[in-house]
């Protein structure tokens, strides 16, 4: 008889011991049934001579129906969450276990473990859903080798390794390279594929396969294009080769992640994968290719060395994060790719690092794992990589990587590993770099200057406030790239790197003629707030002189926050002079368009509500939306005469996914949201009407959308996508993102009961209920209907897929920035939450987390 589930309980990093018994050889055999799924496990086991102990296998949702030890029956205790056998009743040498369970993968709305997407058999099993697969000890450190047997009338049948037999109703897949059970994959189901083919730099012929839904068929071909890129880039930049005969990628709607690194059998959200000029935008194109690229590069940073446990999340992760982000600087630009990082890694993983769910980079306790894929673990974790290697340099970071993978491959290892690596490749002692993982919080770098005798002087001040459970933080490792820039515009010294260690540290420049401008973290080399005193006339100069393509985007952005800061706090309207500095951005055809239109862009809302937080200013939503409003007005008025040229200009032709054509249209789509606020939608309309591409048909409804136009147009746009569903995700989202703020509640609601809209997708339900927080005013309007729905919506959710509606909580992290009625207002939606029966573990966690008690 089965026990109650026991409470939730806090895992802690420094308890970390070995397993009891570590895995040999893993056989499994699965026979489908929608409600009735057998899997039948056999598991060479082999005792952990320096930690015996009990047999302890997780497992969850399980009906057992037999279990055996070398073909006995031994005495076990099996719960809701493990199956255990004690020491005595066990060999003291290798042994077979075997077990025979049964699932319901029709049933499993969590999406984790086995479950049924669209009639297809699909799996997710990281961090923990094995456990809801079959009787196993679900922990990163345990691998072995696997031989799987999938039995069922569905044409294709597919598992980890390579195929090793096929025959009527059944097919066998060998994975010849151990592996922890989170990467375990099984994909059965009525699907057609997309098929190519890669040569390695050794000469092996790898057979590739997109395998997607019949129908989808036309939309897999720059999916391919870029899983053939990214096998060259990791062997000629990291000499990184792939190690099977085939390397598969499966396209499934019902999706919790992005995607999955699962050994040669990648499982993707159909969204992140799925790409036409004639349903996808150039962002859709760029985000696919960068996660086709995450998730083959997982191969080796993640798969052939993986983590000892999962509070080295962040090892994977961070690097591969950065790995993939290279990657995506050498296909298109590194000087946009790095500015887009930047607005990422503010808008999300800041705003982590500044409230109630900061945490370190490698974190030291968790309830739910499933929590902590997070912003900080992923993007911080990522900056963590870029900093060392700009502290080493490019040779010696190849270096230590080298001796990593030498070192490490097939193990299960640590952060303390990865860094020893380094340590050993180059000579550096990195115990103080170390902080960066088990520090949270974004320091704060202040900066005075000083200048005589042709020597200038810039003082460093670094500090972190405190976070949960962190009052105290020491200083950081901050690499602090730096260039001069003469009064006459030159730039007298390049950039240089300084290498900064206490609390405060002082470095100089000598031998200057005249004081220059000092051009401070540059490509923004650290993950840290600059705090430094600037007037407007200074941050003109730079954004005009300045040859660091993210320090001359930084001024923009910074005159245009002032700018809206000053209107929001006093009504003074905008400088002439930031008008015609970006002006001047605007019409400089030497520039990058791509880099013309983030220029162009003006901080989000979200963004404003911290920077008067900071500040101390309690940030009025409201108010926040209408000066960014009057601001575009005033930009729009400002360009009238330059901004049709431009847009003229920016047209591409033949619609190309490529670095130069995106780039265009961006630009060309930022000037037309101006444009619409001058001409009542005129050339969006037209645009519209005759787009043939999906940037342009959507940048055109959203420029309509956020001008309070285009009824027409997304009533047209909806009847013309109806049939299509990563379409439609556009649709709802658009409405709800660019709703008026007073209505944006009620849009989410009444999309929430189309026809459509479905819970249990998660990419339509975070369309709807994503896009509510992502409009700053509307999900903060006064009244708080918007706090509501949302929690009526993850109260709902979480009895289906308790991992995405916990995700989605995070819309309320922030809520301490604001008014007492507001806050009242969130904490008793939070409440609320918490205060239903049953809820999960997961939503429970981040729920406590985001109230701080």
């Amino acid at each position: 008889m089965k026990d109650a589930t026991p409470a939730p309980q806090t895992i802690f990093l420094r308890d970390y011991e070995a397993p009891h018994h570590w895995v040999r050889d893993v056989a499994l055999t699965f026979r489908l049934a929608p409600r009735t799924t057998r899997v039948i496990s056999r598991i060479t086991f082999v005792p952990n001579e320096l930690n015996r102990g009990d047999l302890v296998l997780n497992g969850e949702e399980l009906q057992l129906i037999a279990a055996t030890v070398d073909g006995a029956i031994v005495n076990m205790e099996v719960d809701d969450t493990h199956l255990r056998i004690a020491s005595a009743d066990l060999p003291q040498k290798p042994f077979v276990f075997e077990a025979e369970v049964e699932i319901s993968p029709e049933t499993n709305t969590a999406l984790e473990g086995l479950y049924m997407s669209n009639g297809m058999y699909c799996t997710q099993c990281e961090a923990e859903g094995f456990r809801k697969i079959t009787y196993y000890p679900d922990r990163p450190d345990v691998m072995g080798v696997f031989t799987v047997r999938v039995e069922s009338d569905l044409p294709v049948l597919l598992s980890n390794g390579n195929p090793v037999e096929r025959g009527d109703g059944f097919a066998v897949w060998h994975d010849p390279w151990p592996k922890p059970a989170y990467l375990f994959a099984l994909v059965a189901g009525e699907l057609v594929n997309h098929p190519g083919r890669f040569t390695t730099a050794s000469g092996r012929d790898v057979e590739l396969n997109i395998w997607v839904r019949p129908g989808d068929e036309d939309k897999c071909a720059f999916g391919m294009e870029a899983l053939r890129k990214s096998m060259k880039w990791d062997e000629d930049t990291y000499g990184r080769e792939y190690d099977l005969d085939i390397f598969n990628i499966v396209a499934v709607d019902d999706f919790n992640m992005g995607a999955m690194e699962n050994k040669g059998l990648n499982i993707f959200n159909s969204s992140c994968v799925l790409a036409s000029k004639e349903t996808s935008t150039d962002a859709n194109f760029e985000r696919i290719e960068g996660i086709i690229a995450h998730e083959y590069f997982h191969n080796w940073t993640g798969n052939r060395i993986t983590c000892r446990d999962w509070f080295q999340l962040c090892l994977k992760e961070g690097l591969t994060v950065y790995r993939d982000q290279m990657f995506s600087g050498d296909m298109r630009s590194h000087a946009v790719k790095r500015i887009e990082e930047v607005l990422a890694l503010r808008a999300r993983q800041f705003r982590e690092d500044n409230g109630p769910l900061a945490h370190p980079v490698r974190p030291e306790s968790f309830v739910e794992i499933n929590n902590f894929y997070t912003a900080t673990v992923y993007e911080k974790g990522a900056e963590i990589i870029g900093m060392l290697r700009r502290l080493i340099g490019d040779e010696a970071y190849r270096k230590g990587c080298d001796l990593y993978f030498e070192r490490h491959d097939g193990e299960a290892v640590t952060i303390e590993d990865w860094l020893k690596a380094f340590e050993d490749a180059t000579g550096r002692d990195l115990s103080q770099f170390a902080r960066w993982y088990s520090q949270a919080g974004t320091p704060r770098l202040k900066v005075s200057e000083s200048f005589a005798e042709g020597r200038l002087t810039l003082t460093f001040a670094q500090s972190t406030p405190p976070t949960p459970g962190q009052p105290d933080k020491a200083p950081q490792v901050l690499p602090i790239a730096v260039g001069l820039i003469g009064p006459n515009g030159d730039e007298v010294v390049e950039t240089r790197v300084l290498e900064m260690t206490e609390a405060t540290q002082s470095f100089t420049f000598d031998g200057l003629g005249a004081r220059p401008v000092a051009s401070i973290l540059r490509d923004f080399s650290a993950p840290v707030i600059l705090e430094r005193e600037m007037d407007a006339a200074t941050r003109a100069f730079l954004l005009a002189h300045d040859t660091d393509p993210f320090q001359k985007w930084e001024m923009g952005r910074m005159l245009a926050k002032d700018t809206l800061v000053a209107l929001i706090l006093e009504d003074t309207p905008p400088a002439r002079d930031y008008l015609d500095a970006i002006r001047a951005v605007l019409t400089d055809d030497s520039l990058d368009p791509a880099f013309r239109a983030l220029v162009l862009g003006l901080p989000g809302e979200d963004d404003l509500a911290q920077t008067l937080f900071d500040a101390g200013v309690t940030p009025d939503p409201q108010k926040i939306h209408d000066a960014r409003e009057t601001l575009r007005g005033s930009l729009a008025r400002h360009l009238s005469d330059a901004l049709p040229t431009v847009f003229r200009q920016m047209e591409t032709g033949a619609f190309v996914p490529d670095a130069d054509g995106s780039g265009k249209r961006a630009l060309r789509l930022s000037v037309l949201s101006l444009l619409t606020l001058l001409d009542a939608g005129k050339e969006a309309k037209a645009l519209f009407s005759k787009a043939d591409n999906m940037t342009e048909q959507a940048g055109a409804l959203a420029a309509l959308l956020a001008a309070g136009l285009g009824e027409e147009e997304l009533a047209a746009f909806g009847q013309m996508w109806r049939h299509d569903r990563l379409v439609m995700d556009k649709w709802f989202a658009l409405q709800v993102a660019l709703a008026a703020p007073a209505r944006a509640a009620d849009v989410a609601r009444d999309l929430s009961h189309h026809p459509d809209f479905t819970m249990k997708n998660p990419n339509r339900f975070r369309a709807v209920f994503g896009a509510l927080p992502g409009n700053h005013a509307g999900f903060h309007h006064a009244g708080g209907a918007a706090y509501a729905l949302l929690a009526d919506q993850i109260i709902a959710l979480d009895a289906l897929n308790p991992q995405t509606a916990a995700r989605m909580t995070g819309a309320f992290e922030t809520w301490r920035r604001y008014d007492a009625d507001r806050q009242a207002m969130i904490r008793a939606a939070l409440e609320r939450i918490r205060a239903k029966t049953g809820l999960s573990r997961d939503v429970t966690e981040m729920v406590t987390r985001i109230l701080g008690d």
